[in-house]
C-alpha cells in the first residue's frame, strides 16, 4: 500500500456513506480504513471530516478547529450499535519519545490537545473517540 497516497475515495455503498461530501483520503491508510468501512457488514454509517472540535492549541494558545478523520456507526458482535469518532495516525506522532526531534514532540503535544478536546466533545454527545494506528489496522489477528 502506497502510504502517502491521496485522493478522493469512490463510495460503493451510498447509503452507508453520511458525510457531507465526497470523501479524501490523505494516506493510504486512511484509504484502507475507508475501503473497511464502505465494505464491512457490521457498519451502519460513516463519514469523513465531517466534525469540527474546538480546542486550544499548546504551541501557540490560541483557540482552533480539529476534524477528526472519521465518524463511524457500527453493530458489535453482541448486536449493540455503537458509534465513534475515529483519528488515523501513525504510532510515531501519537507518542512522545526522547528521541524524537523538538518538531515531532511539539507536534504530538498539538495532537494530545485535540484528542483530549476530541475525547471530552465525543462524551458530551455520547460517542467514542479513539486513535487508530498501525498497530490497530494491520494486527493480523496478534492482538
Amino acid at each position: 500500500m502506497r502510504r502517502w497516497a491521496q485522493g478522493v475515495y469512490e463510495v460503493k455503498n451510498s447509503t452507508k456513506y453520511v458525510g457531507k461530501s465526497k470523501p479524501r483520503y490523505r494516506s493510504g491508510w486512511e484509504f484502507a480504513f475507508m475501503s473497511f468501512c464502505d465494505n464491512n457488514d457490521s457498519i451502519l454509517q460513516w463519514a469523513s471530516e465531517s466534525i469540527t472540535i474546538p480546542y486550544l492549541n499548546p504551541l501557540s494558545g490560541r483557540q482552533t478547529i480539529y476534524v477528526p478523520d472519521f465518524f463511524i456507526t457500527y453493530r458489535t458482535r453482541d448486536n449493540q450499535v455503537k458509534a465513534e469518532v475515529i483519528e488515523i495516525k501513525p504510532k510515531k506522532q501519537s507518542v512522545i519519545e526522547s528521541k524524537q526531534s523538538a518538531r515531532d514532540r511539539a507536534a504530538v503535544a498539538v495532537n494530545y490537545a485535540k484528542w483530549d478536546a476530541a475525547t471530552k466533545w465525543c462524551r458530551r454527545q455520547g460517542l467514542t473517540f479513539r486513535v487508530i494506528t498501525e498497530d490497530d489496522m494491520f494486527h493480523n489477528g496478534s492482538k
